[in-house]
């Protein structure tokens, strides 16, 4: 059982602190970092409380740098169009890894029912939720936890996560959670279009044939996760996402509304102002090691 004041004020007097009984003690409730919300907390158990030089390490995010935005419209509408676009493409991929994209074909009704459904599943009763409650990645295609890293990281997130592994090989839609179940099979395939569409450009900007990262089975797999951040009772003293790269080929992120995301350029931390309707790309390790 995890109390209310669950680790937190052990925090600096205990003599001796059994991590691993309360990261297995919460897992086992199964029912998230929302559910310590639910219970009405006040002060986070230990396991969430993140190390404060590095807390006091995280920059501000007023940097004067701008995230690169990218009109995707007219991509297909004739060659100087999309030699421009492919221009841009490249500038963002060599001096940023990371752009935000507008025209991009995912109707606007589609972003914002994709969100709604991740905070429907999240905030549904738990019991609901339980059932979907694993870590075994290998055997699941459908799942949620707390933290895919819970157990070895040094300090947990405060973040929850629906996880859906939609290809290759896509999980029959009746195992997917009803609350959201139609929302996320239209968004992987307006998202695996997209998908399609940015490796070509990025293959362009290479210099490469359109098809070559394509050939390169780099657009095969597609992993969506839905992550939920509660309102936390002492965010001084944890993080919804530490600093972190993705190990993906690419990575198209839908920012909520009311945005948090930041990015590392040339030693600056840079907010990613969220604009409505469009997407954050990413480019992952993989990709950068291609």
């Amino acid at each position: 059982m995890i109390t209310a004041d669950a680790g937190y004020s052990n925090a600096h007097c205990a003599p001796k602190y059994d991590r691993k009984s309360e990261l297995k003690a919460f897992d086992d409730t199964k029912a998230g970092v929302k559910g310590l919300v639910d219970a009405g907390i006040t002060k986070i158990p230990r396991i969430f409380i993140h190390d404060q030089l590095k807390l006091s390490n995280s920059r501000s995010g007023d940097s004067e740098f701008i995230i690169p935005i990218l009109d995707l419209d007219g991509v297909n509408k004739d060659a100087i169009s999309r030699a421009k676009i492919v221009k841009q493409v490249q500038n963002a991929c060599q001096n940023w890894g990371f752009f935000q994209i507008v025209n991009h074909g995912i109707p606007v009704s589609i972003l914002d029912e994709m969100i709604d459904g991740v905070i429907g599943f999240h905030e549904q009763d738990t019991e609901v939720k339980k059932k979907f409650y694993t870590r075994d990645y290998q055997k699941r295609m459908v799942l949620y936890n707390t933290n895919f890293d819970f157990y070895v990281a040094p300090e947990a997130n405060w973040r929850d996560t629906l996880s859906c592994v939609m290809a290759p090989n896509p999980p029959d839609p009746e195992e997917l959670p009803e609350v959201c179940r139609d929302i996320i099979v239209d968004y992987a395939k307006k998202t695996t279009e997209l998908a399609l569409t940015l490796f070509e450009l990025i293959s362009e900007a290479l210099g490469l044939n359109a098809n070559r990262l394509k050939d390169m089975d780099c657009a095969e797999g597609l992993f969506l996760l839905g992550h939920y951040y509660p309102t936390c009772p002492e965010p001084e003293l944890t993080m919804g996402t530490d600093s972190h790269a993705d190990s993906s080929f690419l990575t198209v992120l839908l920012q909520d509304r009311l945005g948090g995301l930041q990015v590392l350029h040339e030693n600056e931390w840079v907010n990613v102002t969220p604009i409505y309707g469009a997407l954050v790309v990413n480019l992952g390790d993989m990709m950068q090691a291609s």
